[in-house]
């Protein structure tokens, strides 16, 4: 998960320095940061983005029950339209699955679970997955007050909370 959360990291940082594109040389960048993990360290991010998912939904569900909303209801419109608005990274026939992911993760359930359900994932589902992921966690770090380190520092605490115990 420590991948996922850099490239993310990565992603986020990129975006609040005005670069809403990442620029050719970070892209090669985290392409070859993929490419030398190989197969297993492949799924290794892929299970890593949708643990990541999980979290920032856990902590968005716990948040929201404090304001008696429904994390559904908060989260999955807003990221949805977002998502319409970017239709180079989003293609229409994706987007059912990111908000798959999202809504088994507010539920409670493994995205991860939930995704196996529907077989490998494929490549052009890969961009939309870290575009969602970022997507989230920049929507917990505007609900935030906008501390663009919040959804961060929110994993690495609960990381080290672990590797604590």
């Amino acid at each position: 998960m420590d991948a996922a959360l850099l490239v993310i990291d990565s992603r986020l940082k990129a975006l609040y320095n005005g670069k809403a594109e990442t620029d050719p040389e970070h892209r090669r960048m985290i392409d070859q940061f993929a490419a030398s993990m190989g197969p297993a360290g492949f799924d290794d991010l892929l299970d890593g983005a949708c643990t990541l998912i999980f979290m920032f939904m856990s902590w968005l569900r716990r948040a929201c029950e404090d304001h008696e909303e429904d994390v559904i209801d908060h989260v999955v419109p807003t990221l949805v339209a977002t998502m319409r608005m970017m239709p180079k990274t989003f293609r229409p026939e994706v987007i059912p699955t990111m908000v798959g992911l999202l809504v088994a993760a507010g539920t409670g359930l493994s995205p991860n679970l939930w995704r196996a359900q529907y077989g490998r994932w494929t490549e052009a589902e890969m961009n939309p997955l870290e575009a969602t992921t970022v997507l989230l966690a920049e929507h917990i770090n505007r609900i935030t007050g906008g501390d663009h380190d919040f959804a961060t520092r929110l994993i690495t605490e609960a990381l080290s909370g672990v590797d604590e115990a």
